[in-house]
């Protein structure tokens, strides 16, 4: 009996493995994007297996192998199902600067010969101690702790500064810290006078890397990224952006106190202010000799062409489809010239713009469509369309033509009624093929002699009746405005009952570590109570007229700074370096006491 209860339990067991490596397995390496030379690190190779053997490492340059392999197991088990993993570590450290790969490791796994992916590796100099001190550093014997502008800064580039007009170019704003409990607290960017901006959609989750710059290494992120378009010729600036924002560092304290209880330093919020350099950008004039038909295009295109149908019957409606693609100032483009018939009906063209922002320009398609209606029967040609531009790569200006079209009209009773009103979203259309109204006989209603409009039941009525629907639209009206006010002053009530129930879902996520949903679960509670309280729209809001409103309020100042405070503490912590967790359970916190205090404050 013993025997069949073990049998069993190990058919159950083979099963499980079975189950749970019923898909493919996988064999991945893993390490870090950058180090410093001397630095040691983590080389991992991991199969979502336990059956794994001969494992061969590639060949290694430029590190030394101090440790492995160390082979870990792991089993886990979620809601009945089973994975399993194995995982040979080795320990490296860098030995020279440089960017290097590391090939694919080999290993068997379930059977299966199997490669891992490569992984590469930056290597970066060791920090130098800078030689220069700032202003900052010049009050080392004070108490007071400082952050220098080595130790923190944000750098302004942009990718060309000499460019054509209506010429592409990429504007960067990266943060540069060596100190990893940061927070910023407001920003203010220029407006690009002189520029058309468009900003370059961001990751959620801002990625923080390690960077060597003037004999240091930094922790840095991109910020915010920006296309501009130049509009005008000659030397444009774009202005300083100013930052503020707090640091926290850890200050050695001569306290015994602090010694015993926090290890001989405190924690000092350190307020710093940042602003980048103006940068110069010299703006050129395209060069002459512009063809008569210039679309103003700046960039690389491409043009072609299309038609519904070359055979219609006349009043039948005729579709030319123009699409312009390449990359450059898409959006900016003038709609080329279709030179149809004289007895062609010509309708205002329709553009959809089929783009994506990149580091270029607009990338993508612009597609215009045009419609025309032949009136009388007969063979037409509808000429191709010509479009010029000024080529970047090659620095001249090209045209491009696209295709004639010969179309055939017969004589018939053709219906654009619906293509139109598809086309132009109109409601009335005009009445087609029928230039010729006949008169009409025998359709005159007699009166008898001394009978007046005047006096009459109808005459009376068309004063009565606008009378009556005058005052009832007036009480329905007023009925509205209570109704209104009564559900405005339900909402406000409501405001601090819906925070609270959002703030409960946000604790939700931050038990579960779903950072971003977190962040965006806070801001979404934040300012949907603001909103609820002022009665205004999330749409119409901003941070300047939530403290003009809060100050209508009577609220006082200090509450409406730590207020505006935490909605940028929210906003940016997602991008701060240092412990996560203690970063969210602090927004958490923030966001918790802030709206108790506001409650309290705000009276209806």
């Amino acid at each position: 009996m013993k025997k069949l209860i073990a049998i069993f339990i190990i058919l159950i067991i083979y099963s499980i493995r079975i189950f749970a490596n019923n898909g493919e397995v996988e064999f991945t390496a893993s390490a870090p994007e950058t180090v410093v030379v001397g630095e040691q690190f983590r080389l991992s190779y991991t199969a979502t297996t336990t059956q794994v053997k001969n494992l061969q490492l590639p060949s290694i340059k430029g590190f030394e192998i101090l440790i492995g392999p160390n082979r870990s197991i792991k089993v886990q088990s979620i809601n009945g199902n089973t994975s399993e993993t194995s995982t040979y570590t080795y320990i490296l450290m860098a030995k020279e600067v440089g960017e290097y790969t590391i090939p694919g490791a080999s290993v068997v796994a379930d059977g299966k010969q199997m490669v891992s992916n490569s992984v590469k590796i930056k290597v970066l100099p060791q920090d130098q101690a800078s030689t220069e001190k700032s202003e900052e550093d010049s009050s080392d014997s004070s108490s007071q702790p400082s952050v220098s502008n080595q130790d923190l800064f944000v750098m302004a580039t942009v990718n060309k500064t000499d460019v054509y007009e209506q010429e592409a170019f990429l504007l960067t704003y990266k943060i540069y810290t060596r100190e990893p409990n940061l927070r910023l607290n407001n920003q203010k960017l220029p407006d690009f006078k002189g520029f058309h901006s468009q900003e370059v959609e961001m990751p959620s989750n801002a990625k923080w890397t390690q960077e060597h710059y003037k004999g240091r290494n930094y922790f840095t992120t991109i910020y915010r990224q920006f296309v501009l378009f130049p509009q005008q010729v000659g030397k444009l600036f774009i202005e300083p952006a100013l930052f503020q924002m707090t640091v926290e560092k850890a200050v050695r304290s001569d306290d015994p106190f602090d010694a015993f209880f926090n290890g001989g330093s405190n924690i000092v919020a350190i307020n710093k202010n940042l602003s980048t350099p103006k940068i110069a950008v010299n703006v050129k004039s395209l060069p002459a000799g512009k063809p008569v038909d210039f679309s103003g295009g700046v960039g690389e295109f491409n043009i072609s062409s299309s038609i519904n149908d070359q055979e219609v019957k006349t009043n039948d409606a005729i579709t030319v489809k123009v699409i312009i693609s390449g990359t450059g100032n898409l959006k900016l483009l003038n709609n080329p010239e279709i030179k149809f018939p004289e007895d062609f009906e010509i309708y205002d063209p329709k553009v959809d713009n089929q783009v994506r922002l990149t580091r270029e320009g607009l990338t993508g398609n612009k597609v215009i469509e045009y419609l025309a209606i032949p009136r009388h029967a007969g063979d037409y040609t509808i000429p191709g369309v010509t479009f010029s531009y000024f080529d970047i790569r090659s620095k001249s200006y090209k045209t491009l033509k696209t295709e004639d079209y010969v179309v055939k009209v017969q004589k018939g009773a053709g219906n654009a009624e619906q293509v139109v009103a598809n086309f132009t979203n109109k409601e009335e259309l005009k009445v087609l093929g029928e230039d010729i109204r006949y008169i009409k006989q025998n359709d005159v209603t007699l009166r008898p002699k001394g009978s007046f409009f005047y006096s009459s039941t109808t005459y009376w009525l068309f004063y009565i009746i606008p009378a009556l629907i005058f005052i009832v639209s007036i009480i329905f009206y007023r009925r509205k405005v209570s109704e209104s006010a009564n559900v405005t002053k339900m909402r406000t009530k409501k405001a601090n009952k819906v925070a609270i129930k959002r703030m409960k879902l946000a604790h939700k996520l931050l038990s579960e570590n779903k950072k971003d949903d977190f962040y965006d679960e806070v801001l979404k509670t934040l300012w949907g109570y603001i909103s609820d309280k002022l009665n205004i729209p999330v749409s119409c809001l901003s941070k300047d007229n939530i403290e003009e409103n809060l100050r209508n309020y009577n609220v006082n100042e200090e509450l409406i700074t730590e207020f505006i405070g935490t909605l940028n503490e929210c906003e940016f912590a997602r991008f701060a370096p240092g412990d996560e967790n203690q970063a969210m359970d602090k927004v958490y916190s923030s966001s918790i006491a802030v709206i108790s205090k506001m409650e309290n404050s705000i009276k209806h």
